[in-house]
């Protein structure tokens, strides 16, 4: 769509500075928290605002002529429509495991493209400009929970090595929900404990990027953390992608 999101936003906060779209499923927010992370330490920009809204319900079939058709329309029913906000800029003082200025402190992505297919909704793009069956959610849970299985968790561990960090040292590990059991599923293959992560899914859906946020803000209002303490933002995305933002409070 023309012109970016970011224009809309910014008018309606009656701000006048540079914008842009990030875009990456699920995992928009996490790689716009990336792209903002990279500017202000670039010394181009002080402050920066990261801005996500989703609203997925207007792409779920409520209507469905077969049982394929249901099956792969289901994840769509448990999707919801939210936003949230995050604003960055830069620490007095450069962040460091252990103490130091709040701020991010390493962040880790990859991604295995092949398995783009397996959750899509197409319409708008240059694939499917006009189809109307394409504006509808398609995914083969089955398929994209084989496909997360399949990309790993290296990143993680390769990110918390970096930082001589554990799971332990952790006040949340906040993680994309799009389901309470495959949760569970990512728990136990990244080793986890099921203690750190914060429940979202359960009361509010699957949110897509903005799970991430909320998460952390629940975090934050019910005293899990606070000012000081590491938190982990974990991101799951279609594609498939998978990334991680180390942050101190």
């Amino acid at each position: 769509m023309k012109p970016a999101t970011g224009h809309m936003v910014a008018a309606k906060l009656g701000l006048s500075c540079p914008v842009m779209d990030v875009k990456n499923a699920c995992n928009s927010f996490l790689n716009g928290m990336e792209v903002a992370d990279a500017l202000i330490a670039g010394g181009r920009y002080a402050r920066v605002l990261v801005v996500t809204g989703e609203s997925p319900s207007r792409a779920v079939r409520w209507s469905v002529p077969d049982f394929p058709t249901f099956a792969s329309s289901f994840p769509g029913y448990t999707m919801s429509d939210g936003g949230a906000a995050v604003l960055l800029e830069a620490a007095v003082e450069p962040g460091a495991a252990g103490g130091g200025a709040a701020g991010i402190l390493a962040m880790g992505f990859t991604a295995r493209s092949s398995h783009w297919s397996v959750g899509t909704l197409a319409a708008g793009g240059s694939a499917f400009p006009r189809d109307p069956e394409a504006s509808y959610f398609s995914m083969d849970g089955e398929k994209l929970k084989d496909a997360f299985l399949d990309l790993g968790s290296d990143i993680l561990d390769e990110t918390l090595a970096e930082m001589h960090l554990a799971w332990t040292d952790f006040a949340v590990v906040c993680v994309h929900q799009v389901s309470a059991p495959y949760r569970q599923v990512f728990a136990e293959g990244a080793g986890v404990p099921p203690e750190l992560l914060v429940h979202s899914v359960e009361d509010f859906g699957n949110l897509a990027s903005v799970s991430l946020p909320l998460q952390l803000k629940l975090a934050v209002d019910s005293g899990r953390a606070g000012p000081g303490d590491l938190v982990a933002l974990v991101g799951l995305g279609g594609g498939v992608s998978l990334g991680m933002a180390v942050v101190r409070l």
